[in-house]
């Protein structure tokens, strides 16, 4: 069952980035979350570049990627953005459903001027 799961979040994905891309105007946010930590990276495709990467290993009382977390770590990667002159973005959700972690990560960033 666990190899169908990443089957199936990989189709999904790849279906995800044939639609989006990240632009130098409008870069990618993309997340990852895994059973201990949650990461969130501003792409630009076009340059092939990292931007700006947050995760919740970073954060001093982070001890669980759980909700609040994932909140936290969207606040974090918004403020490097704006630092770096970005307010627009495009989501990249990366093939997990749009809930929980995810969502309260799109949140926070939202919350701390992030457009998307």
């Amino acid at each position: 069952m666990s190899a169908n799961k990443v089957q199936r979040r990989s189709r999904i994905k790849k279906s995800i980035r044939r639609k989006i891309a990240g632009t130098s105007e409008r870069p990618r946010l993309s997340v990852f979350r895994s059973n201990r930590v949650i990461y969130a990276q501003i792409i630009d495709d076009v340059a092939g570049v990292t931007l700006a990467a947050a995760s919740s290993a970073k954060l001093d009382d982070a001890t669980k990627a759980n909700v609040e977390t994932a909140t936290k770590v969207g606040k974090e990667i918004a403020s490097k953005a704006l630092e770096k002159g970005i307010t627009q973005v495009v989501f990249d959700r990366s093939g997990y459903l749009y809930h929980g972690k995810v969502k309260s990560l799109a949140e926070g960033a939202r919350e701390a001027g992030l457009k998307f």
